[in-house]
């Protein structure tokens, strides 16, 4: 069966493809070569081709909290994908294994941009 791999060094994901388990085996440094789950994100896989997002009758699939891509952090504590930090003030919510501001998103229907100098949500202009 084929699934989606991380390879990891250091820590950091510096590749992602889609093989079958007996390949990565085969590998030099298969340890270092962890599987992930394309649908997955905030510890939650979704169903396949569904918009909007639906969660899958079947959990067992969300592996490692979010899909690897390239530049993500392997937390082997957590045993999840991290994607990189956007911001310095941003901190990690280990729950969902992502980034969140220290002032919530506004709920006002318009389009903002994070301005670290000022540590709020600007709007943006279009």
């Amino acid at each position: 069966m084929m699934a989606h791999f991380a390879h990891v060094i250091d820590g950091v994901v510096t590749e992602v493809i889609v093989a079958e388990q007996g390949f990565i085996d085969t590998l030099p440094d298969p340890q270092n070569w962890i599987r992930t789950s394309y649908n997955t994100r905030h510890g939650i896989h979704y169903k396949p081709n569904v918009l909007p997002l639906e969660p899958s009758e079947d959990q067992s699939k969300a592996l490692r909290k979010n899909y690897a891509g390239i530049g993500f952090l392997y937390d082997a504590q957590l045993d999840a994908f991290v994607p990189p930090q956007p911001f310095p003030s941003w901190h990690l919510n280990k729950d969902i294994c992502d980034w969140e501001p220290p002032i919530s998103y506004p709920t006002d229907g318009q389009i903002y941009v994070w301005d670290e100098s000022t540590l709020s949500w600007a709007l943006l202009n279009t």
